[in-house]
């Protein structure tokens, strides 16, 4: 069986698409190839990180990604996971891929305590984790 090819996409590949790429990659095995990447690259975010080993998973040695550096590929899945990517990615040429969006407000947006902050990132990685292992039934069952 050919492994699918699946691009998560966020505007700087530093905190929702690398959640996302790390719970596809959880959740789908062998059965795909998983990238994240940016229109912009931010670096990894440690609150990212931090809170996806809470959930023992280690994204710590993802790199942050522009999307041109995956020109070529074959896409069967494009997934948006933010509203800026969406509106403003550049076009990617992937007749065969199924497009999907949706958007996962950003917590490194948020400003306040330290519990604040990090009962941000707990919700978006909840909601993300929930939307991946979803599209994972959904799309390989």
């Amino acid at each position: 069986m050919t492994k699918k090819n699946v691009l998560v996409l966020c505007t700087g590949n530093s905190c929702r698409s690398q959640m996302a790429h790390g719970y596809l990659k959880k959740f789908l095995g062998d059965r795909a190839k998983v990238f994240s990447a940016g229109i912009e690259t931010h670096g990894l975010n440690p609150g990212a990180v931090a809170i996806m080993k809470e959930d023992e998973l280690d994204i710590s040695s993802h790199t942050s990604n522009h999307v041109d550096e995956y020109k070529g590929i074959d896409w069967d899945f494009i997934i948006t996971v933010c509203d800026h990517a969406n509106e403003n990615c550049p076009f990617i040429p992937a007749p065969k891929a199924k497009r999907l969006h949706h958007n996962f407000f950003d917590p490194s947006k948020v400003d306040g305590s330290e519990k604040e902050i990090h009962e941000a990132f707990q919700k978006a990685r909840n909601e993300i984790r929930d939307y991946c292992s979803e599209f994972a039934a959904r799309e390989f069952s």
